[in-house]
């Protein structure tokens, strides 16, 4: 049964206006994965949309009316507002909204959830990385990653430790990296984000969803390579879910 959702988030950051609608437009292999807007009002949105409002810097929206690739869905709308804020930086209002079409409850939850861990490594992105140039690259875990535990299991097999909370420093080893120190910016039971002076690394434990694991790599080193990371990482998480 087809049923409308709207899901809302209002942030504050040190970027300013003009970083922060670089990076929804241009910058979103940093830390999202690369979209590209046609940059006027009725050009070319994402997954075969249209932008409904371009007003650089303060407002962004994009809709689409039959989500290509996403059969849960028939229409999907994303807006953002960016203000200055008195003083510096920027406030930002963020709205996702559509219609699911399917499975409403736990595809609501999944996007509720994914909503925080995007914008988290959106302002995380400003915050460290803002304007470097990232190459973006993602894998997913075998199906046997759908287990209870199989977020846990990622986590055990990079050498994270248990109790590392967000903002302690771990030495792990990371796929196409080797062993090196990053920062826990993020962790709860779905989601895991490491950070190092390079790049940042989200473990989406999709598990929960009912989907396998996933993995996605914002690489801001020169001379970064999308499919020998891409590579690196499946290899891994299949070995760990072998």
């Amino acid at each position: 049964m087809s049923k409308e959702f709207e899901i809302v988030r209002e942030f504050e950051t040190e970027a300013s206006p003009e970083q922060v609608w670089d990076a929804i437009t241009t910058g979103t292999a940093g830390w999202l994965w690369p979209l590209e807007y046609e940059p006027r009002e009725g050009g070319a949105a994402p997954f075969g949309g249209t932008v409904t409002a371009w007003d650089p810097p303060r407002r962004l929206t994009g809709r689409t009316e039959d989500v290509e690739g996403i059969s849960q869905q028939t229409m999907n709308q994303l807006d953002y507002v960016v203000e200055p804020r008195e003083g510096g930086g920027s406030w930002v209002r963020y709205v996702h909204s559509g219609i699911l079409v399917e499975d409403w409850d736990n595809q609501y939850d999944g996007a509720n959830k994914h909503t925080d861990f995007y914008l988290h490594t959106l302002r995380q992105y400003l915050a460290h990385f803002s304007g470097r140039p990232a190459v973006f690259a993602s894998a997913d875990a075998p199906a046997s990653s759908t287990a209870p535990d199989g977020l846990e299991a990622v986590s055990r097999g990079l050498g994270l430790p248990e109790g590392a909370a967000e903002g302690t420093t771990v030495h792990v080893d990371l796929p196409g990296a080797g062993p090196v120190e990053a920062v826990v910016d993020y962790r709860s039971a779905y989601f895991v984000g490491l950070r190092t002076d390079d790049a940042m690394y989200r473990i989406f434990g999709r598990n929960h969803f009912g989907a396998p694991v996933g993995v996605s790599v914002h690489d801001f080193a020169p001379g970064a390579d999308a499919d020998k990371n891409a590579e690196a990482w499946a290899s891994r998480l299949a070995g760990l879910f072998s």
